[in-house]
């Protein structure tokens, strides 16, 4: 079975439709930005290093340096799934930035956004 084309997507190709999503419901890049790396553990610079190389959906996630446990707090649907039902680790880890990105822009709290 092959995998699912979002995972050879550079994640640099879609980040900015991230951004725009968020931007046109009156959020900011700093917001989405501190949310990937609340979610995957990245530092600034390497978060942009791994923008700049054009890494993969798949890759992106597979070297996190530390993706924050609090993530399995996030429910919901997504695309018609339940994120807390996908079973595929990789597709969850997409689904759940997702979600995350689809709360800021309904204009959801920073805190709650982050499980704090």
């Amino acid at each position: 079975m092959s995998k699912p084309w979002i995972y050879t997507q550079a994640f640099a190709s879609v980040y900015p439709a991230y951004i725009a999503k968020a931007e046109r419901k009156g959020r900011t890049k700093q917001e989405v930005d501190e949310i990937i790396v609340w979610l995957t553990g990245y530092d600034d610079a390497s978060f942009a290093a791994r923008l700049a190389d054009e890494t993969d959906f798949e890759t992106f996630f597979a070297e996190a340096p530390a993706l924050n446990p609090s993530r399995s707090l996030i429910k919901g649907v997504v695309c018609g799934v339940r994120v807390e039902e996908i079973e595929e680790p990789t597709m969850r880890e997409i689904r759940y930035l997702d979600k995350l990105v689809d709360e800021l822009a309904k204009g959801k709290a920073m805190e709650k956004i982050l499980r704090n």
